[in-house]
């Protein structure tokens, strides 16, 4: 289920929220689907984004994007003009300077990760097929101007798992080896670098600096359990912190270093600095995390998300946190640049947060720059937004 608020000239024009429509979801609601129904037919749920014009809703691995126009219906899948080859996950990198969006798609049947470029153009210019053992899950990735930074960790595809139904049928495997690649974007093969034992799973940005690749992101130490295996809490969790690790490629090691240990997750950055060095980062406090962010029926459980939401300069080393009231739960906050801004934080950061004294969720919209203060604005929605997985502001311009 896709959420929305839009709006305008200061107010909120409409909340509402639209069922992804898949063929067999379209069937259940008694409508017709629109148009021809495509070979995997599943509802995506992960991220909503905007690609010249369209709005587009991604699924992990398997199913195409599916469009849906500006009032959140579903139009019908979306292939980029016939170029889409295969489907990829819910991560995707757009270089603003190149006019390039970047992916990665993985899947339980495949041998190999996919890296795909779509040019200004539209359409996929160039699909890039890179071998890894044990179909490892590949949930995101990283961009600089030089380079596409893979991950190959030690979660890989469980089809024991898969064949009793588990949500997320992907275990720790302790025999497959912890690495990470660096795909030359001028051409040319993969060069991995060996890590210890990690599981990371968002990236915040990455950046070349001299002969380094350096990559903020949010990891997990080893061993990593999804869906409830294992340690770590009822959802078998472990917390995740803020991390950098540099790419030494000159020397052919990794350094990796915390930069933030208290548990957080989603963290977000000015969008149009993606591949450029950044100063700026958000992330949502994370409580009791996993990979899942599913409990045994299928829904985020509320108590994963925390009531704070964390900025930090990268540049000075120093965070803000805006602590919201006790009970409330802050999911991702999403950066939108002020317009005529001057500054890489002159903007906003916009959250779903649920109230428990409404037992609803509010927009709240805060001021990066004044990130401790008061939100500009707080919009009151109706009802629950469950809090899990992720979204982008999308501007009409």
């Amino acid at each position: 289920m896709v959420h929305g608020v839009r709006l305008r000239d200061g107010s909120a024009e409409w909340y509402r929220n639209r069922w992804v429509r898949s063929a067999s979801v379209a069937r259940k609601l008694g409508e017709p689907y629109p148009g021809p129904v495509p070979r995997d037919d599943f509802p995506c749920n992960t991220q909503v984004m905007g690609y010249k014009g369209r709005i587009l809703a991604l699924q992990e691995s398997g199913p195409l994007p599916y469009e849906l126009d500006h009032e959140l219906n579903t139009v019908g899948t979306y292939d980029f003009r016939g170029t889409l080859e295969g489907a990829f996950t819910g991560h995707t990198k757009f270089d603003a300077a190149a006019g390039e969006l970047h992916a990665i798609g993985y899947h339980p049947t495949w041998d190999h990760v996919r890296h795909q470029v779509i040019d200004h153009t539209g359409r996929v210019a160039r699909t890039t097929r890179i071998p890894v053992a044990d179909a490892p899950m590949t949930h995101d990735f990283a961009l600089t101007e030089k380079y596409v930074v893979i991950f190959d960790l030690p979660i890989t595809f469980d089809p024991a798992g898969a064949e009793r139904g588990d949500i997320v049928p992907y275990v720790w495997n302790e025999k497959h080896p912890t690495r990470v690649g660096l795909l030359p974007r001028a051409g040319g093969g993969v060069r991995w670098f060996e890590v210890d034992p990690v599981h990371y799973s968002h990236t915040l940005n990455a950046y070349d600096e001299d002969s380094s690749v350096v990559v903020d992101m949010t990891a997990y130490p080893a061993p990593f359990h999804v869906a409830g295996r294992g340690s770590g809490g009822p959802y078998g969790a472990d917390t995740a912190s803020l991390e950098r690790w540099t790419i030494d490629v000159a020397h052919g090691r990794v350094r990796t270093r915390t930069l933030d240990d208290r548990p957080q997750e989603f963290p977000r950055v000015h969008e149009a600095l993606v591949s450029r060095r950044h100063r700026y980062a958000y992330t949502a406090a994370a409580a009791d995390m996993t990979l899942a962010y599913l409990t045994p029926d299928g829904n985020p459980p509320d108590r994963a998300f925390a009531n704070a939401l964390i900025k930090h300069d990268m540049l000075r080393g120093t965070t803000q946190v805006h602590r919201l009231p006790r009970d409330a739960a802050a999911g991702e906050a999403v950066f939108v640049l002020s317009e005529g801004a001057r500054a890489e934080d002159d903007g906003y950061a916009i959250a779903y947060v649920h109230n428990p004294d409404r037992g609803a969720v509010d927009l709240v919209i805060l001021a990066a720059q004044d990130f401790t203060g008061e939100p500009v604005a707080r919009v009151r929605l109706p009802g629950r937004v469950p809090l899990g997985f992720h979204g982008s502001w999308i501007p009409d311009a």
